[in-house]
């Protein structure tokens, strides 16, 4: 393993990061705030309590799985969809590293990326109402495990991605819509039946569920099927990313 080759990636990723370190931070404290003055004051004042849990506190969960797998996805696929676009992928093609060594340089910065806003939101979220945390650590188990296999997802994007407009059009048409119906402003328990079946469909209701779990001890679906369903999704995103090395798809001409 080449932890030099890894190391430099990694660090070339993140000082693009630290530049922009403003821009990064305020983001998410202004973006969670709008939440919470439109969600919770306005819908909170109506809705008070979600399964014993104040509506306030019950979207936490469901605020930070936004932001971090929104963020997971973007910076993994512009920090390897740049290289592609200016040409520079095909030195790091021939150089001595291997698609293991360049997948944990660039998703694991994208991770570490999507992790700090996902503290930032945490905390901010933590001068609007009083949450618990039942579960600490299993809090930041399925906190890095969305990191990492959402970071992977974003690392295939970029490589599919012809032009900035494609690298826009997964994360805007289809990532955000399932991440809104997965739970993550309510309950799906408060669904009709039919629509709860439905819904079991949309992966993104583990996570939330899962993480959810984490904070209030309640769920949607057994905690176990969470651990299972994101496992699942990370395995497939690496078994996606190998074949795409192997063959060369999208990146060798």
């Amino acid at each position: 393993m080449n932890w030099g080759a890894i190391a430099a990636i990694y660090r070339f990723e993140m000082s693009r990061f630290f530049r922009t370190l403003m821009q990064s931070f305020l983001s998410p404290v202004l973006s969670t705030s709008l939440y919470f003055v439109v969600f919770g004051t306005a819908i909170g004042s109506r809705i008070e309590q979600v399964e014993g849990i104040s509506y306030g506190a019950f979207i936490v969960p469901g605020l930070i799985m936004l932001s971090v797998i929104t963020q997971s996805i973007s910076n993994a696929s512009f920090g390897i969809y740049f290289p592609k676009f200016i040409g520079t992928i095909y030195e790091l093609l021939s150089a001595p590293v291997t698609f293991l060594e360049i997948v944990l340089g660039y998703v694991g910065a994208a991770a570490t990326k999507a992790l700090f806003i996902g503290t930032v939101i945490l905390c901010t979220a933590a001068l609007f109402v009083d949450f618990p945390i039942a579960h600490p650590l299993a809090m930041v188990l399925f906190l890095v495990l969305t990191c990492l296999s959402f970071a992977l997802m974003g690392f295939i994007i970029g490589i599919w991605a012809k032009n900035f407009e494609q690298l826009q059009l997964v994360p805007l048409l289809v990532v955000t819509p399932l991440v809104f119906l997965g739970g993550s402003f309510y309950s799906i328990t408060m669904l009709p039946p039919v629509w709860q079946t439905i819904t079991l469909f949309n992966p993104v209701v583990y996570l939330i569920s899962g993480f959810r779990w984490s904070f209030f001890d309640a769920a949607d679906v057994p905690v176990g099927l969470s651990l299972l369903a994101i496992a699942g999704f990370t395995c497939l995103c690496l078994g996606v990313i190998w074949w795409i090395f192997r063959t060369g798809w999208r990146i060798r001409s």
